[in-house]
């Protein structure tokens, strides 16, 4: 099943697609952490009609995960990750990042490095504490096409020192600008995804095709993911996990977004996400 959430003659709404239809279940943004979506429908209305928006509300965690790719951290300058060495490498992004299906991010003045980064999002379904790899995907409710889309460096009007610290932490906030992780169009659930591995991801900015993997290139895999996260914190419905980029973004080159610019993200099956970019 698509779950959407949508703008109605003004009000907000969730539904599923129905073919060109969307089947509307409720008022409000769907919100998994109220519950899961279902009774009886309320209406239908045409897909053409409605805006649609992040199909998810107000997750109450955004967990991101760098470096899991190797072509990406290949791309990056730095040697192959270790598996047998290493565990995911998890970063939060505020609430405020969420944005939706044409919902612009706007460019900060404080950066003129704003890149791309197509993802599978993972959404949890149930409670999920301490849990094993086996039983990882039993928490998750669905997938959606994300985009981290991320600041590679600042200009703060202060000297920046080079130390290690410093460094690692404008990359941090480089992931916190708002409407920098967009989501959609809608949100299918794990029944429509026998396999997480195996989904073609795409990225296109202005038409030109910039990203192109598998999602069975990722080094952690979604359940090993979940797996770690539940160690580390209690993951609850409606957490957002976004799973890491393959190469081709624009830090690798130094091809940056500008006003003007628009990012189509694309995950087998999930939908197209198109993300405009607008001065801040």
């Amino acid at each position: 099943m698509k779950y959407v959430s949508f703008d109605h003659d003004g009000e907000q709404h969730h539904g599923y697609l129905d073919g060109a239809e969307i089947v509307v279940l409720g008022r409000g943004y769907l919100d998994l952490a109220a519950g899961a979506p279902g009774g009886r429908p309320i209406g239908h209305v045409a897909v053409a009609d409605v805006r649609l928006r992040a199909p998810l509300a107000r997750p109450g965690k955004i967990i991101g995960v760098a470096a899991n790719y190797q072509e990406h951290v290949r791309e990056g300058g730095a040697e192959e990750r270790v598996k047998a060495f290493s565990t995911p490498r998890l970063f939060l992004k505020p609430d405020t990042t969420l944005a939706g299906p044409g919902d612009p991010v706007p460019l900060p003045g404080i950066t003129a490095s704003l890149d791309w980064e197509a993802e599978l999002g993972v959404v949890i379904g149930t409670e999920a504490r301490d849990v094993s790899e086996s039983d990882a995907l039993a928490h998750v409710f669905g997938y959606v096409t994300s985009n981290d889309i991320s600041a590679r460096s600042f200009d703060f009007g202060v000297e920046r020192d080079g130390q290690q610290w410093t460094v690692f932490f404008d990359w941090l906030a480089g992931k916190w600008l708002d409407a920098s992780a967009p989501i959609g169009p809608w949100l299918v659930t794990s029944d429509e995804v026998p396999d997480p591995q195996d989904l073609d991801l795409t990225l296109e900015v202005n038409g030109v095709i910039r990203q192109h993997s598998s999602t069975a290139a990722m080094i952690f895999s979604v359940a090993e993911l979940v797996s770690f996260a539940s160690r580390l914190m209690t993951l609850r419905p409606g957490d957002l996990l976004l799973t890491g980029t393959p190469a081709g973004v624009g830090a690798a080159t130094g091809d940056f977004l500008a006003a003007g610019d628009v990012m189509v993200a694309e995950v087998a099956g999930l939908g197209p996400l198109r993300t405009p970019v607008i001065a801040g």
